[in-house]
């Protein structure tokens, strides 16, 4: 497909929402809360090709509590609500706009969505969220009104991105050359999460009732099952407490996934640089944490996203890489980071396609100046379900060539055991390498701790 610059350009002539509630198998605790069930947002929009010709797409993501603002004060309720007001927003804006293409569409659009998200004391990280999930969306559509995949219409550049004011630092950089460039994975490693109540051993669970659903429940059993070698560790900000926790880890990943990756995740835990060097300072002094020191990628967002760049965190990044997530709040953010010696930044589909996809334009630019691989993008997740949530964040990663993925949503909840069954057979039948079939219900198909993403280029958004 050729593309004159201009991408494929349309109107949005509808949009709407709806809801479906998530109950999850186990708990999962991140940060201040520990959930048990989530509602999942799904987005529909109508497009209109400049030809006359009429389309639609979706996209779905779960509305998570005290991750997009962690304000004690908000109940979950009022979080979910945040949300909610942050897609309405994107809604109108996109509805009023003129014939445009999907990048410009969202570029157009970016600066009026992060101040009237202000104006309804939304902060920029909750504010971008309904734009993310609109532009799925509306990916989804040109995508399956031109009859093309997700990979070669970003390929082929039929979104239009290009150089804009929004993304100043790459005024310069050849967009169509790096897209054109990009290579989809076919198989992604699935980085399992290891939440801070999650239990590690059957010992965890004494005296406790077991769910004896089918599926693991403890850290030795994912393994067992699932085959992972790649790890995402939550720490809590409590030395101490974190010290032995990651000790009995460890050494559960040194007998059971033998020459394992790990990445620490702080969730903002962690007041300073100072308070995070203390936690490595007593993990290097400490020989049962050798393995797991030696095993770690990077470290994810330790400091509160208020004093993330209060100072360098050089001191940390010179021993390991640290990354933001939380602070990654709007489009000048990974900039802001990397001058205060951030080493990188989280792709996360909940925070917009085209953010991530800008990030790694950055990646690939610094690096080339730096004349090594400084910079990184991580692959992240929210608790995408299975179904249209996760295929569409497995496709954002697949395209952005990155090898490990953190997966949680697979792990929290029961697979697709709450959607009706007509719905389970058709994803089965459309994407037979992703899922598979037990027990009565479809989950994704993981093995020896990978996805097999093959059945992903299909038209539309992975959808």
């Amino acid at each position: 497909m050729k593309n004159d610059g201009r991408g494929t350009r349309f109107k949005v002539k509808e949009t709407g929402f709806r809801e479906r509630n998530i109950i999850l198998r186990l708990p999962f605790k991140f940060g201040a809360v520990t959930l048990t069930e989530v509602p999942q947002l799904i987005a529909n929009v109508v497009i209109e090709l400049e030809n006359g010709v009429t389309g639609q797409g979706s996209a779905a993501e779960t509305l998570v509590p005290k991750w997009f603002d962690k304000n004690p004060d908000l109940s979950n309720e009022d979080n979910f609500e945040q949300l909610r007001a942050a897609t309405r927003i994107a809604a109108g804006l996109y509805r009023e706009s003129p014939l445009e293409n999907a990048f410009g569409l969202y570029s157009a659009c970016y600066r009026d969505q992060m101040s009237r998200g202000a104006g309804r004391g939304l902060n920029p990280l909750l504010a971008s969220f309904g734009q993310a999930i609109l532009d799925r969306a509306v990916l989804d559509a040109v995508c399956s009104t031109l009859g093309i995949g997700f990979f070669q219409a970003v390929q082929s550049n039929v979104p239009g991105l290009r150089s804009m004011a929004i993304a100043p630092e790459l005024a310069d950089f050849d967009f169509a050359g790096f897209l054109a460039g990009l290579k989809p994975v076919e198989r992604i490693n699935a980085r399992h999460t290891i939440g801070l109540v999650d239990p590690l051993t059957a010992e965890d669970l004494t005296g406790k009732d077991r769910i004896n659903d089918g599926l693991p429940e403890t850290l030795e059993e994912v393994i067992g099952f699932y085959g992972n070698r790649f790890f995402k560790i939550k720490i809590s900000g409590d030395v101490e407490a974190d010290i032995e926790r990651l000790s009995r880890i460890s050494e559960i990943l040194e007998k059971s996934a033998p020459g394992f990756l790990a990445t620490l995740d702080g969730n903002e835990q962690y007041r300073d640089p100072e308070h995070f060097q203390e936690l490595w300072k007593r993990a290097k002094e400490d020989s049962r944490l050798d393995t797991l020191l030696s095993s770690i990628i990077f470290v994810e967002q330790p400091i509160h996203r208020d004093h993330s760049f209060d100072r360098s965190v050089d001191g940390i990044s010179a021993e390991v890489p640290v990354i933001i997530d939380e602070s990654d709040c709007d489009l000048d953010a990974f900039p802001r980071a990397a001058a205060f010696g951030y080493r990188g930044v989280s792709s996360k589909q909940c925070k917009g396609v085209y953010k991530s996809i800008i990030n790694k334009a950055r990646c690939l630019k610094w690096n080339q100046q730096e004349g090594f691989e400084k910079y990184l993008l991580s692959g992240e997740d929210l608790t995408t379900q299975a179904g249209l949530s996760v295929q569409q964040n497995l496709a954002l990663a697949s395209i952005l060539g990155l090898s490990h993925l953190e997966l949680n949503g697979h792990h929290y909840v029961q697979g697709m055991s709450g959607l009706p069954p007509e719905e389970q057979e058709e994803y089965l039948e459309k994407y037979p390498s992703l899922y598979i079939k037990e027990d009565g219900y479809v989950r994704l198909d993981i093995r020896h701790g990978k996805l097999d993403l093959r059945s992903l280029e299909c038209p539309g958004f992975a959808s």
